[in-house]
């Protein structure tokens, strides 16, 4: 410690560099709610067009599953087997590296297809990793009508999701209710059978006419003596048009009759998918987009970048094409960020005018106060050297470290000061003296800080991921203020300390005789809770039983539920429902919604679910109004869902064809 008292300015550099790297570490620091607390997922989709879901459960899911159980590091398989769809979905242990075990269950995938019908391996698998999560969702409406849901969404996939992708830290854009163009073959088949035809022959027919084709040039080598030119032969192989579509020839006869595509089906331009559909506030013409941002993005500056986007694309868009934002999850975090950084100030705030309050002043105050943005500032560097986000979680923890930095520094502070006056020792003489004496229990009481926070972060499993990142901040934050404190308090305690008088008037005169008035009272109650040690005793225990009552009696749960400005809702019909009948049951439920005076737009996804895609399922996000202008208990979230005209009653009265 000497060589630092006779070196202040070293010692400032070092606290100055501990703060430099921290307002550094800030900006490329991610920003969530909460941290990354999932275990990496794997999702394997595969197509089997127009099979049950018990021909796919046979044919796909249970040969892939198979195959995909013998990949390293998985903790369960779950898998959905629908309507010409299965989707598995791996879950691995937390430790696992995503990018690897997708490259593992890539591998046995492709090890796999042999086993799987023919269809399916022309139609490809996709092995796709969870990297990130939702950040918003949008909504692509027109009040036109020759702007229907199949032009938004080819328009959004050539002229927007492109650019959406292109926005630092957007992961993937995905298209819901996309139906891509696609020429539509309606086959008839009374009129198949009256021609003696299959649907092989349809299907031969149209993959041997409707090819691209190199049909090669006239006058190429080996060319004529009189041969001038060479010409590319440009033949038109890919057809496009219904009634080129309708002029294939299926079938030759030998005697010159021929039978085409149009004698036995309906030819249409049409979608290539009508597995799904999108809604927003009643209306149709909608398609959605939903934005995965990351694992390392910052969320607010996803959100924001997305949304300067599209306000620029939007300058393009068709007259009546606009865009409307159905469900951002940056509002809710948003906001508790600011709660949180204003709490923090506020604790900052107040732990200095406590330290002024005491210490009486301004010089004393200045020292333990430098003390504060120091530890906390530096552990962002720390954050950002284990892999940590700005979040709840971590902010919590150094909201609650802000009382804990500044213990050293005080003890520190106050010795030196009564050094000085008890010896008469000035300078570095009195503050390496005084340091003497305390350093070891300095040291001492700040190991014993880390012994509480930082076996927390050793904790198994989920609950491990989420305090890891609590306990090393906070114990961060003490390591980086006992190092200050043992380097730049004495320094600046030698230079910055003077010896003031107690002050016997004004306010702090006030306060000095209230307070020696309580340490008096203080000091004469203990006597008698001397002699009535018995009595405080048994008081003391019966408060530790009616603590444990009380926590036995306290609800649980591993993390809060707040009320995040919506809410997300699944539409689960029986099996075998189509989409028709999911749509019904969803109609009814938007209007449920709809009619809560707490909720703004409610946005619905048909054919889709986070449990896996399916006819009979579908997703409502139900947004909710903002939070200033829900201040009665019908308006709040809980009220909305479970109060007396809250909709969980009426949605499973009102809808018994499917669960939501």
């Amino acid at each position: 410690m000497a060589f630092f008292l006779r070196r202040p300015i070293f010692a400032a550099v070092c606290s100055l560099a501990i703060l430099i790297a921290g307002l550094i570490a800030i900006p490329t620091l991610p920003v969530a709610q909460y941290p990354a607390i999932a275990p990496p997922v794997v999702t394997v989709t595969a197509t089997y067009i127009g099979a049950s879901p018990q021909a796919v459960e046979t044919s796909v899911t249970t040969p892939l599953e198979q195959a995909i159980n013998g990949v390293e590091g998985i903790r369960y398989i779950s898998s959905q087997s629908a309507q010409g769809v299965s989707t598995i979905t791996v879950t691995f242990a937390l430790d696992r590296n995503l990018d690897i075990a997708a490259a593992d269950v890539q591998n046995v995938v492709q090890s796999a297809l042999g086993q799987l019908p023919a269809v399916v391996q022309q139609t490809g698998i996709s092995v796709g990793k969870n990297s990130g999560s939702f950040v918003m969702a949008l909504a692509l409406q027109s009040d036109r009508s020759n702007y229907d849901a199949q032009f938004l969404g080819n328009y959004a996939e050539l002229n927007i999701v492109n650019d959406l992708k292109r926005v630092p830290g957007v992961s993937d854009v995905i298209i819901f209710g996309q139906r891509r163009y696609a020429m539509r073959v309606w086959l008839n088949p009374i009129k198949l059978a009256s021609q003696n035809l299959a649907t092989s022959d349809v299907l031969n027919a149209l993959q041997e006419q409707n090819v691209q084709v190199a049909a090669g040039r006239i006058g190429d080598a080996p060319e004529g003596p009189d041969q001038p030119y060479t010409m590319t032969v440009n033949a038109k192989g890919q057809l496009s048009d219904p009634s080129q579509f309708a002029n294939i020839i299926v079938r030759a006869d030998p005697n010159g009759g021929f039978t085409k595509l149009g004698d036995v089906a309906r030819i249409e331009l049409g979608a290539e998918d009508y597995s799904s559909y999108v809604r927003f506030d009643g209306s149709d013409n909608v398609v959605g987009l939903g934005v995965i941002q990351l694992p390392t993005a910052n969320a607010l500056s996803v959100s924001n970048g997305v949304l300067a986007r599209l306000n620029e694309l939007q300058k393009q868009f068709p007259p009546g094409v606009k865009y409307d934002v159905a469900f951002n999850s940056t509002t809710f975090v948003n906001a508790s960020m600011t709660e949180v950084i204003k709490t923090l100030i506020e604790a900052i705030i107040l732990v200095i005018l406590v330290i002024w309050l005491f210490l009486q002043d301004g010089r004393a105050t200045l020292i333990p106060s430098a003390v504060i943005p120091i530890s906390l500032i530096g552990a962002f560097f720390v954050m950002a050297m284990f892999g940590f986000s700005i979040n709840t979680i971590t902010l919590f923890g150094l909201t609650l470290a802000t009382g804990l930095v500044v213990d050293d520094a005080i003890v520190i502070i106050e010795n030196i000061a009564r050094y000085g006056q008890e010896h008469n020792m000035r300078g570095v003489e009195g503050a390496g003296a005084a340091m003497h004496e305390v350093r070891g229990a300095v040291v001492a009481s700040s190991l014993v800080l880390l012994s509480v926070f930082v076996p927390v972060s050793f904790f198994p499993g989920t609950t491990g991921q989420v305090y890891k990142q609590f306990a090393l901040t906070i114990a961060a934050s003490i390591t980086i203020s006992l190092f200050v404190a043992l380097t730049l308090t004495p320094s600046l305690s030698a230079i910055l300390l003077r010896h003031s008088p107690d002050a016997t008037t004004g306010f702090f005169g006030w306060f000095n005789r209230r307070f020696e008035a309580f340490r008096g009272w203080y000091r004469g109650l203990l006597p008698g809770l001397f002699r009535a040690r018995w009595v405080v005793l048994v008081l003391f225990v019966l408060a530790l039983l009616w603590t444990g009552a009380l926590f036995r009696s306290t609800p649980t749960g591993f993390i809060p539920q707040e009320d995040q400005g919506y809410f997300i809702c699944l539409v689960q019909a029986p099996e075998g429902t189509s989409l028709a009948g999911e749509r019904k049951a969803a109609l009814k439920a938007e209007q449920i919604f709809l009619h809560q005076p707490g909720v703004s737009d409610v946005f619905d996804v048909g054919g889709f679910s986070f449990v896996g895609n399916g006819p009979n399922r579908g997703v409502m996000f139900v947004l909710l109004k903002p939070w200033d202008e829900r201040k009665s208990f019908d308006t709040s979230i809980i009220g909305i869902l479970y109060g007396p005209n809250g909709v969980q009653g009426k949605l499973s009265s009102q809808i018994p064809e499917a669960q939501i």
